[in-house]
């Protein structure tokens, strides 16, 4: 049997984890009366043939990984430019949470598992971001570049088992 790579072993952990399952388990408790309307919403839909949240979370990345490079390469002059850019992530955050919310409500076993851990990922990158653009609005503008990179160190993580549930998996066909 051949051996599995590395980001195969870490997803086969994530999906077959009692702890993984205890967040399961707990995001259902927090997120319970949103899990019922956000599968009954719009934004989980079958219109287009696949999920919507995949297409959503380019925009909510794309402005966060935008806000960064604008920190590493704008210089002063950029600083407004990467807050909005901040702060248009975290208006994006909202229904792309909502389309995973109604895809996510639908998932069993592994799938639910993965997707959990996922979904824990993405409100710490949340979380992140929100302090990013308060230190940014209040002047700490290093303190939000830090709270921004951890944020996308954060989402990429996230972003990979999300990627894995939607292209290995099939979720976001169904």
């Amino acid at each position: 049997m051949e051996a599995l790579l590395v980001p195969q072993r870490i997803t086969h952990a994530v999906g077959t984890s009692r702890t993984s399952e205890q967040v399961a388990d707990a995001q259902e408790l927090v997120y319970g009366p949103i899990l019922d309307w956000a599968r009954n919403s719009p934004f989980h839909t079958g219109i287009l043939g696949h999920s919507l949240h995949p297409m959503l979370t380019d925009v909510t990345l794309g402005c966060w990984t935008g806000a960064t490079i604008l920190d590493m390469a704008g210089g002063p002059t950029a600083r407004r430019s990467s807050l909005v850019l901040v702060a248009a992530g975290l208006v994006a955050a909202v229904p792309t949470a909502l389309a995973g919310a109604g895809d996510w409500a639908g998932m069993t076993g592994a799938d639910r598992r993965i997707g959990a851990v996922h979904a824990l990922g993405t409100d710490l990158a949340i979380f992140l971001f929100a302090g990013s653009l308060i230190a940014r609005a209040r002047g700490r503008h290093r303190l939000g570049v830090g709270l921004g990179i951890a944020g996308n160190a954060v989402a990429a993580g996230a972003g990979f088992l999300g990627g894995h549930l939607a292209l290995n998996r099939g979720t976001a066909r169904r």
